[in-house]
């Protein structure tokens, strides 16, 4: 448990030493937001705030991560690469919005081809390393998917990414958000590297481990973060960050084979996500909307909600959904 105290510490210490020296940088470059003028109207005074600030905490963790890990490398480095692809995916995505001056970045096909790879690549990394076998929430059992495993990982990996970046439109939202879900992640991880301890399972015991101490300097980036990024931001992590914590995320839950519990753990994710669907799909059916505006965050936004409430409620929200997913496993 030591080790995951001094990942946060580490983590938590080398992002606000980060923001210091990157958010000047970001400045001078003049790499800043551009927002859109069908969101929300009161977020167009934050147009021009640095923006690819997810570099700031992305680092710190691989550096925290790698001091800290113990023995087989294996899980860590699978957990640190899927991170790191997403991020730079989001990183060239935020750079052509930047340097090219186009609003949406990557192009739709480009990004999820970008994603799919990523995916389906990590996907066959778990079923050889780990098998086919998922656990099922509230039940002592496991679930084979079989030769199924491969696309529905893929799917689970790049619907989660896309819900992280979803969550990403207030200040301090998806830092906040993350902050709790990795916390609960790393508590995860450090029972199951003892409950494999117990079982004489050392490989599996060791790499858990090493997954406790990714989770807990995900957490410290992620608070390190929020100093900067707290209402009202003084940079925004950008899709280099919001897409590299959604990989973080989605590495916990697969190399701990807990991919049925995103949808309690990750619930605020999820109902981003489900909220842009069904805004979509109504709005083509009947030409209604059933929320103000998507994602949800801007729903509440638009109902009368200071920024600050909005984070607070959804990080509430996420601590309880939490809770639920440690007494499901």
């Amino acid at each position: 448990m030591g080790a995951l105290i001094y990942a946060v510490i580490i983590s938590f210490v080398l992002s606000l030493v980060a923001g210091v020296v990157a958010i000047p940088m970001l400045r001078r470059l003049k790499f800043g937001q551009h927002v859109r003028h069908e969101g929300p109207q009161s977020h167009l005074k934050k147009a021009g705030t640095p923006t690819m600030g997810g570099v700031i905490f992305l680092i710190p963790i691989c550096i925290a991560s790698l001091l800290l890990v113990r023995g087989s490398l294996d899980f860590m480095l699978a957990a640190l690469l899927v991170m790191l692809g997403f991020g730079i995916i989001g990183f060239v995505d935020d750079y052509i919005k930047i340097a090219m001056r186009r609003s949406l970045g990557l192009k739709a096909y480009q990004k999820m081809l970008a994603q799919i790879t990523i995916g389906v690549v990590f996907s066959f990394y778990a079923y050889t390393h780990l098998g086919s076998t998922v656990t099922i929430p509230f039940f002592k059992w496991e679930w084979d998917l079989g030769i199924m495993y491969i696309p529905l990982m893929t799917f689970v990996i790049v619907g989660t990414v896309n819900s992280v970046n979803l969550n990403d439109g207030l200040d301090g939202l998806a830092s906040g958000v993350t902050l709790i879900v990795a916390a609960t992640f790393s508590i995860l991880a450090a029972s199951l590297a003892s409950s494999m301890r117990q079982e004489g399972l050392e490989y599996l015991a060791v790499n858990y481990r090493n997954l406790m101490v990714f989770a807990g300097a995900v957490t410290g980036g992620c608070l390190g973060f929020l100093r900067f990024n707290a209402y009202p931001a003084q940079v925004f992590m950008g899709d280099t960050g919001s897409m590299g914590l959604g990989g973080a995320v989605v590495a916990l839950a697969v190399l701990l084979k807990l991919p049925l519990f995103l949808p309690i753990i990750g619930g605020v994710y999820m109902a981003e996500a489900l909220s842009v669907m069904i805004q979509v799909a109504v709005y083509k059916l009947t030409g209604k909307r059933v929320f103000r505006m998507s994602p949800l965050h801007h729903h509440f936004e638009l109902g009368g909600m200071s920024e600050p409430k909005v984070v607070t409620m959804f990080m509430i929200a996420t601590a309880v959904l939490c809770l639920i997913g440690l007494l499901a496993i």
